[in-house]
């Protein structure tokens, strides 16, 4: 572990850098499943966290969705869902993208962020800033999602640092809290100027 000054910015994906779902999204996933919007909405996020955590495969959760509404989950139908659905997280704050690129002027700057492996896969080919911050974890890829205290033990791991040298940013305070409970400092997100005020403070004066 460090025992120097560092600093680590470690940053969620959707909902601080990122935007959450695209509008319309779920209603047109569940017209394709025939489905009411609840009761999609009930099983897309009922069976989520396996696949968030990388613990079942795209095809595996979507065909339990598909069960859960009585669906039949053939190859076609899992494949227009799951592209569908991977096209719903896309889309970036291009503002936010530029923010924490300055940042690495000032400290590393590193990604922890709950998506599947799949989407993980095409938002990165997507998105070729991602290649330039100090590490990025996504818990499909490192079987952990947040809260899980294993995600932010692999980000102290992976960039040899001590839990006090982060700073830990995310939408969902009680991510922030799980955070903290490692040894994190950690700021819950309402916005990018109260955000930067916050980073000032912490970094510490060159």
């Amino acid at each position: 572990m460090s025992t120097d000054r560092r600093r680590v910015v470690l940053c969620d994906l959707f909902g601080v850098i990122a935007r959450h779902q695209r509008p319309g999204a779920l209603e047109k996933m569940a017209a394709r499943c025939h489905a009411s919007l609840d009761a999609f909405n009930t099983a897309y996020w009922a069976y989520r966290p396996p696949y968030d955590a990388g613990r079942h495969t795209a095809f595996r959760y979507w065909t339990d969705v598909l069960h859960a509404l009585s669906r039949p989950a053939d190859a076609d139908t899992i494949e227009e869902l799951r592209l569908t659905d991977i096209d719903s997280w896309s889309r970036v704050d291009d503002r936010m993208v530029t923010y924490v690129q300055t940042l690495r002027d000032r400290a590393q700057v590193a990604l922890l962020s709950n998506i599947p492996a799949d989407h993980a896969d095409a938002f990165r080919t997507a998105q070729p800033w991602l290649d330039h911050l100090d590490h990025v974890a996504f818990s499909g890829k490192i079987h952990a999602a947040k809260p899980d205290p294993a995600a932010f033990q692999h980000c102290i791991i992976a960039l040899h640092a001590a839990p006090a040298d982060f700073l830990f940013i995310d939408d969902r305070e009680e991510n922030v809290r799980a955070a903290q409970a490692v040894g994190m400092n950690g700021h819950v997100f309402k916005g990018q100027d109260e955000l930067a005020a916050v980073v000032d403070a912490w970094l510490p004066i060159r």
